[in-house]
């Protein structure tokens, strides 16, 4: 079986990047298609893997600034030629589902959620304080990408969601059912000794980008006068550092080791947006600590509340400052955080997606096989 991956674009790393990774390990052949690439923006991995972008690879700065280049995109991924495949397998939170197949070509879509920014506009624009010109010009933009996000959608033949609650976005943006697999997280990869004693410090890894909503811990901890160590960089970096007092430390990229170790030692890790699944807290539970997360989306999912972790229940700094007042890390089990992490290991992703595909696969070639027989002749 011939196979394609695609993805939206390779130019800065997160878990729907990561989740790509898994796939190439489930399908170490296959190409990975996408708009644009940056190989110093990615996992070292991806220059090993057999890469291949679309035209706008060529255009002049898209890859560290390639939000400008918004109306492109449905037209660079039409454009990538995936004739002679059996299966199309598509990573995508955006652009990458649009992709056009062969009438025999199965396209299975892991969708990390429909377009946030096209669906949720009033909300992405206020968190982006874009200026007068940009606010003119994007909501003409985005009543086309609505149109054309909806019907790209009915190029996929079959939806996989990442959690609940964007299977719910799907039907509600598509009028498409998707079954939930959950994104992996390597639990092998992250050490777990339940006798280490936790440093004073809580935790946040993350890209440093508004929706992420990390100005909500940074005050808290503010007010509290708290250890909060962030790691991770963005375009929010010089923002989040003017927020900052004399407890938050911001440590940029570090090695996964280095941050293995900050996973390890911290009270608690912090995931105080509301995110389409989000791997770093499973990240964190499989290092045995808790996490304190805002009660929404994909952290739902990954965390069972007052057993892994805590949920404060509006997203404002007063909900989180008052959890953070009280919140005592010894009332929790590291052994059994971690134990719930293992639900979502590797080994468990890779068997439930291939399942998943091999079902669907089996199920195309049955309804093949059957056709002849169920044609009518009419006379």
């Amino acid at each position: 079986m011939k196979v394609a991956l695609i993805h939206d674009y390779l130019n800065q790393m997160g878990g729907a990047e990561r989740v790509v990774m898994a796939f190439h390990d489930i399908f170490p052949d296959a190409p990975i298609y996408t708009s644009i690439y940056d190989p110093r923006r990615v996992d070292a991995a991806f220059q090993h893997m057999n890469i291949r972008t679309s035209f706008m690879q060529k255009l002049p700065l898209v890859t560290k600034h390639h939000q400008p280049y918004l109306p492109f995109y449905p037209f660079a991924i039409e454009s990538l030629d995936l004739r002679g495949y059996d299966l199309v397998l598509s990573s995508s939170s955006a652009f990458a589902k649009g992709v056009i197949t062969k009438p025999e070509t199965m396209h299975i879509c892991y969708c990390h959620t429909p377009m946030r920014w096209c669906w949720n506009y009033e909300e992405y624009v206020e968190r982006e304080c874009l200026g007068k010109v940009a606010r003119c010009i994007l909501p003409f933009l985005i009543s086309g990408l609505r149109v054309w996000d909806q019907t790209s959608a009915m190029r996929v033949d079959h939806f996989i969601a990442n959690s609940p609650v964007v299977a719910e976005r799907i039907h509600k943006y598509y009028r498409r059912e998707a079954v939930v697999i959950p994104p992996p997280v390597e639990a092998s990869r992250f050490r777990f000794d339940p006798a280490t004693q936790p440093e004073n410090y809580f935790l946040i890894v993350s890209r440093l980008i508004p929706y992420k909503r990390i100005d909500l811990a940074i005050e808290a901890c503010n007010r509290l006068q708290l250890p909060l160590v962030i790691i991770g960089g963005g375009r929010d970096l010089d923002k989040l550092k003017k927020l900052s007092g004399p407890t938050i430390r911001f440590l940029g990229r570090l090695s996964d080791q280095e941050v293995l170790h900050y996973y390890t030692h911290c009270r608690a890790f912090i995931f105080p947006g509301e995110e389409d699944f989000g791997i770093t807290p499973l990240e964190a539970q499989a290092c045995g600590r808790p996490v304190i997360a805002y009660g929404a989306g994909g952290a739902l999912a990954s965390v069972v509340d007052g057993v892994t972790g805590v949920f404060f229940g509006e997203q404002t700094v007063e909900s989180l400052e008052t959890l953070l007042a009280s919140f005592d890390e010894r009332a929790f089990d590291p052994r059994v955080i971690h134990n719930h992490a293992l639900e979502f290991d590797m080994p468990r992703f890779r068997r439930r997606v291939l399942q998943f595909i091999e079902a669907k696969m089996s199920e195309g070639k049955s309804k093949m096989a059957a056709t002849p027989a169920d044609d009518l002749t009419i006379h």
